[in-house]
């Protein structure tokens, strides 16, 4: 075999040994894509960031934390937009142990979500407060409305501006029926069950009267233990709580005379009234931040979109499994 032939066989033979490398880690990457995404999402969300708001005394800190969104449990740290649930539950952890944290600040800007997620708030909320001795002050932005509400309850104080919308203390839960709508295109919907009710709130078939007050008996309870927190949280008597929990909307002045809040103020003051009442004019103040937006979080995303599913598609795979089926909610309005 002459010169020529040899090299270029060598040649050949180098490409084919290349392309089954370059193959093998494409695929290697493709296989593991979606499972980077969650885990960067999962790492990211297991670590709590600080940035400095206000300079002072690192060693007594006032800790900002905000509920800013629809309060559920969602992936949405793949589009760095809206409330984190895992990360805030995160942030009450680390605030649980940084023993330099003297008072808390907590921003509610949410129209309320999900009644376990409202709960699990609440829990973390008092075991806090009760491990740390420190007091909270909740100040309400646009809306704290539900299970905002229900969240800012065990604070010590709560700050609402003049416009803010709260209230909407009750429970809500919807689902949609389109039998009507199946029969007109002509799909049939075949089920197999076990029991009498394990369809129940299809959406091929209308509730029956016997599930209906199944229905209405969870959402009473889960309202009077809304009302339960707010007695509690508020020292107030069931009877003046129920006046006002039929669900309705307030200003900020309407809910200081319904006894839901106590005083008018804007964040900054608010902050400055913890200062004042604490002794905590030199604290430092602190603000907790999602990590999901950070370059390392972005840029594994971006990663795992290239080889992957989009960020798109990963996020209505999610949606579509999570919410899929009714849930109780602490909510106002159409969200």
């Amino acid at each position: 075999m002459n010169p020529k032939r040899w090299t270029a066989l060598v040649i050949a033979l180098v490409l084919f040994v290349v392309s089954i490398g370059v193959n093998s880690v494409i695929y290697a990457l493709k296989s593991s894509a979606t499972a980077t995404a969650d885990q960067i999402i999962e790492e990211q969300s297991s670590s709590v960031p600080t940035k400095v708001m206000e300079p002072g005394n690192a060693k007594e800190k006032i800790a900002y934390l905000q509920v800013d969104g629809t309060i559920q449990k969602v992936d949405t740290g793949a589009f760095a937009v809206g409330y984190n649930h895992k990360n805030f539950l995160a942030q009450l952890d680390a605030v649980k142990k940084d023993k330099t944290i003297k008072g808390v600040v907590l921003y509610v800007n949410s129209p309320g979500g999900g009644v376990i997620e409202s709960a699990e708030i609440r829990k973390k909320l008092i075991e806090m407060k009760e491990a740390r001795d420190i007091p909270v002050y909740v100040t309400m932005g646009a809306m704290a409305a539900s299970g905002g509400y229900y969240i800012s309850a065990p604070a010590d104080k709560i700050f609402a501006m003049q416009e803010t919308i709260t209230g909407s203390i009750g429970v809500i839960m919807q689902t949609i029926n389109y039998q009507e709508l199946a029969k007109k295109i002509g799909v049939r919907y075949e089920n197999f069950q076990s029991g009498e009710h394990k369809d129940m709130l299809s959406p091929m078939r209308q509730v029956t009267p016997e599930e209906r007050a199944m229905m209405q008996e969870m959402i009473n309870e889960s309202y009077e233990t809304f009302v339960d927190i707010i007695e509690e949280g508020r020292g107030m008597k069931e009877a003046d709580v129920k006046k006002v929990a039929d669900g309705r909307i307030m200003s900020g002045t309407q809910a200081i005379k319904a006894g839901l809040v106590d005083e008018i103020a804007d964040r900054d003051q608010v902050i400055e009234a913890m200062r004042k009442d604490f002794d905590l004019a030199d604290a430092q103040v602190i603000e907790y931040q999602d990590p999901s937006t950070n370059w390392r979080s972005l840029l594994g995303l971006k990663t795992a979109d290239f080889f992957g599913p989009s960020l798109e598609e990963r996020f209505m795979m999610k949606m579509l499994t999570n919410h899929n089926t009714p849930q109780m909610m602490y909510l106002y309005g159409d969200n």
